[in-house]
């Protein structure tokens, strides 16, 4: 696991200092879930990056595993970082409905791509078509950034908890 310093912005994605946020309970002993932070504020960066996009503003946020970005033409998407999937949530400046299910113990999101980096650039592949585009205004150097992050700061088994299937079971590892 990799160290945080105390001055560095949190690695949950809360836009605090980690010393204001994390620190303090890591320093107990108690693990701290990138889901446990996500819980209800995800449809509130959804709604930031939405709004940044209108604008036709680049923006790039870390909220635990999901990493959220526009462009400065108005496109905006949501990727998973752990399972790398993603869905649009606006498209030249305008909102898109965002497939999400969200309450205090569960997230569920339908999402409607993959996505790889290939030569230091984001793919998405359709899940209904498997067609598969190149997004080349993408952020892919702060995508690959924040993944790596993330493996760094939590253990392989508390990221492949967070998902779970329909049965209700944890996903098994591959």
């Amino acid at each position: 696991m990799g160290k945080i310093g105390r001055n560095q912005p949190c690695p949950c994605g809360s836009g605090k200092k980690y010393k204001h946020c994390c620190l303090a309970a890591r320093q107990a002993g108690e693990t701290v879930s990138p889901a446990g932070q996500v819980k209800t504020s995800l449809m509130t960066a959804i709604d930031k990056i939405q709004t940044q996009a209108g604008e036709k503003k680049a923006v790039f946020t870390e909220l635990g595993v999901f990493l959220l970005f526009s462009d400065s033409e108005g496109d905006a998407w949501l990727l998973e970082a752990t399972e790398s999937d993603a869905v649009q949530i606006a498209r030249g400046g305008a909102r898109l409905d965002v497939p999400i299910d969200e309450n205090p113990e569960t997230i569920e999101i339908n999402f409607s791509h993959t996505f790889a980096i290939r030569d230091r650039q984001l793919f998405l592949a359709s899940y209904s078509d498997k067609a598969e585009t190149l997004l080349d205004r993408a952020p892919t150097k702060r995508i690959r950034a924040a993944i790596r992050r993330l493996y760094r700061l939590y253990p392989k088994e508390m990221l492949a908890r967070m998902h779970v299937d329909e049965s209700g079971d944890p996903e098994p590892e591959v």
